[in-house]
């Protein structure tokens, strides 16, 4: 099998129905490949639908979650349940676009220092998607992108480094950190760094996960000759649930206590926690203002 493609579900019937239905129809016979669809525990008749669909398809499997268990721990159990010399993690919030999957399995297998590979990634909007390409969320970077100086100062390389602003979006790079919505691994680095970080729930664990692939020495590139759409935030709705808002703010201190506490000073580590819980406040307060 040349590509395992997980599929994470959650009470999105529709999109993840057009997001395997953007993998079927776009792929030829260039590769063989599967879908492992793993559902955390949705709710109704989401799951059944989902089951009736693909029931009879051979290159679809179903895993059943009892529990909600979050991004990281459900991939990780489609990864270990997959055959496919590469994996793909894969959004059920994403339609890919034509020869997609092609191109990238195409690059990536001629070049055998890449530990992680990801495609141009853009909105509903047709504007990119930034966490498909990002440096990553050093103290000093964090707080350039917190004051916006990335806005500010467009064409400089340091005021950027976390949006990596100053790349064209169009051309081949190496980053540091891909989204985890698409992102192309070889299995062999997956068995060498290990899989998801099951400590970050929902948000944080590519980041991680590029961390510790760029550590062992492979490079992390942004393709943009393949491209995907992704509907961010599509089964959210205009208002987050709360536990949305705290798993991103969590998964901050979780990355920063992991790589980043024992290489600085205690006030930049004070000034770090202090920074991260005023964000999730004033994240939880503009949430509930979306109420009126």
């Amino acid at each position: 099998m040349d590509l395992s493609i997980i599929i994470v579900n959650y009470n999105t019937y529709e999109l993840t129905k057009q997001t395997i239905e953007s993998v079927i129809t776009t792929v030829n016979d260039d590769f063989t490949y599967e879908i492992l669809l793993v559902d955390n525990a949705s709710k109704g008749s989401c799951l059944d639908s989902l089951s009736n669909e693909y029931a009879s398809h051979d290159k679809v499997t179903l895993i059943r979650n009892k529990d909600n268990l979050g991004f990281s721990k459900a991939n990780n159990i489609g990864i270990k349940a997959s055959v496919g010399d590469y994996i793909l993690t894969l959004n059920s919030d994403t339609i890919l676009q034509k020869n997609c999957l092609q191109n990238c399995l195409a690059f990536i297998r001629e070049h055998n220092d890449i530990g992680a590979l990801g495609c141009k990634v853009t909105l509903a909007d047709n504007t990119l998607d930034h966490a498909c390409k990002r440096g990553f969320p050093t103290p000093e970077a964090s707080l350039f992108y917190f004051l916006k100086l990335h806005k500010f100062f467009p064409d400089s390389d340091k005021f950027t480094q976390y949006t990596l602003g100053t790349q064209d979006i169009n051309s081949t790079n190496d980053v540091d950190s891909l989204t985890g919505a698409f992102m192309i691994l070889p299995r062999s680095v997956i068995n060498e760094v290990g899989v998801f970080d099951e400590d970050f729930f929902m948000y944080g664990e590519d980041l991680d996960w590029c961390y510790r692939i760029k550590n062992a020495g492979y490079r992390i590139v942004y393709y943009p000759k393949a491209s995907t759409i992704h509907l961010k935030g599509g089964s959210n709705g205009k208002k987050k649930r709360t536990k949305t808002i705290y798993e991103f703010h969590r998964a901050m201190l979780l990355f920063y206590n992991k790589h980043y506490r024992t290489k600085y000073w205690l006030p930049v580590t004070v000034l770090m926690y202090v920074s991260i819980g005023v964000k999730l406040i004033i994240s939880l307060a503009l949430n509930e203002l979306k109420k009126s």
